[in-house]
């Protein structure tokens, strides 16, 4: 089988028309106020709200700094239990609030962390989980809450992945105390780089909308610590149109991962991150999981295979966060402690997913993983 004459990535960037962008940033241009909680900012922000079901939502100018924002916003101290099988944002947003992050095993069907091993972490420091809903999988939001209500912990939900995702009609965003949107390029909605918080009470939103100016209350108060964390009216601009692309590239995600399934689920030893009906899919990533012993093959070799074919895939996350420098010598961090994501992270393969894909693509992507 011949390679793809032009690369095929794992994703692509969501663009909207051109002239249409162009259209705006000519509105900018005419206002001269490009940055500072501007009028486009201000109407992102609004659809936004709607959008994602999320009455309480600020504009940050990336999904790290938002992190770093919302675990400030709650006056957290201690520990925070988190997941390792995550990007490295998730940890590192714990220690630049002066936290210790504190991982916690995953369940191997869904990736997220495994609530049933939580409540064994919590300890006299432990002051908030901060769970993934990886790869746009819901986690137990149920039982996270029953714990967080039983040792009085505040609940932060990593939804960089999950853009829109529902369980049962409720909005992800509606659950635990804060959740954070990511709006880099690589997600399915973006603003090139970007971000959102939405939380649980207007009192919270204020306080972020604070930390996000620098503390800053009005020309002649500053108030609190704060940093830089707001979004430009270019951002906010990209935004507002590709906004309106969003359902048209999740429709068809839809269908590429309906090929993927159809040409990829009866093969021995891959497999697919389970969906449950009750769940609105981001539609953000397509990921496999590839068992050497029965495939034949490491996640390792597919993916070096691929990109002999100009397919390039992602080992996501790779390599586990627990296993970083700054991290391994935590107690935490042991392997044994975490045996689940220690296995889960030598499987997990992101394939190329993304709107600008054909069918015929697929399929071949799936036939040269079928003759490796």
């Amino acid at each position: 089988m011949q390679p793809f004459k032009k690369p095929i990535y794992v994703t692509r960037p969501l663009l909207p028309s051109i002239d249409n962008y162009i259209d705006r940033i000519e509105d900018i241009w005419e206002s001269k106020w490009i940055t500072n909680n501007g009028q486009q900012h201000q109407k992102l922000e609004e659809e936004l709200k709607g959008y994602l079901k999320a009455d309480n939502l600020s504009l940050i100018n990336n999904g790290t700094i938002a992190l770093q924002i919302a675990l400030k916003a709650l006056n957290l101290t201690g520990e925070v239990i988190t997941t390792p099988f995550t990007f490295a944002a998730t940890p590192h947003a714990i220690s630049w609030n002066s936290l210790k992050p504190v991982f916690c095993d995953i369940v191997p069907e869904t990736l997220n962390i495994d609530t049933d091993k939580i409540e064994g972490l919590v300890t006299e420091e432990t002051s908030a989980i901060l769970a993934v809903h990886v790869f746009g999988t819901p986690c137990n939001v149920e039982k996270i809450d029953e714990i967080a209500r039983k040792y009085d912990l505040k609940i932060i939900y990593d939804g960089a992945h999950a853009f829109g995702t529902e369980i049962n009609g409720t909005a992800i965003g509606n659950y635990g105390d804060i959740t954070m949107y990511s709006f880099h390029a690589t997600k399915l909605f973006n603003t090139i780089e970007g971000g959102a918080l939405a939380c649980s009470n207007e009192n919270l939103k204020e306080k972020i909308n604070l930390l996000r100016n620098f503390g800053i209350k009005n020309e002649e108060e500053v108030v609190s610590i704060g940093t830089n964390g707001k979004m430009n009216e270019f951002q906010a601009a990209m935004g507002l149109e590709v906004l309106k692309k969003v359902e048209e590239e999740r429709r068809r995600r839809k269908e590429i991962k309906g090929v993927y399934h159809q040409e990829l689920e009866d093969i021995d030893g891959i497999s697919f991150i389970p969906e449950s009906k009750d769940v609105k899919s981001s539609q953000q990533y397509l990921v496999i999981r590839i068992n050497e012993e029965v495939f034949g093959l490491s996640r390792d070799e597919v993916y070096e295979k691929l990109k002999e074919y100009n397919v390039f895939s992602r080992k996501y996350f790779y390599p586990l966060c627990s296993n970083y420098e700054m991290y391994n010598d935590l107690s935490s961090s042991q392997k044994e402690k975490l045996p689940v994501a220690n296995k889960i992270v030598k499987e997990v393969l992101a394939l190329p997913f993304h709107g600008d894909l054909n069918k015929n693509d697929v399929i071949k992507i799936c036939n040269i993983i079928k003759e490796l």
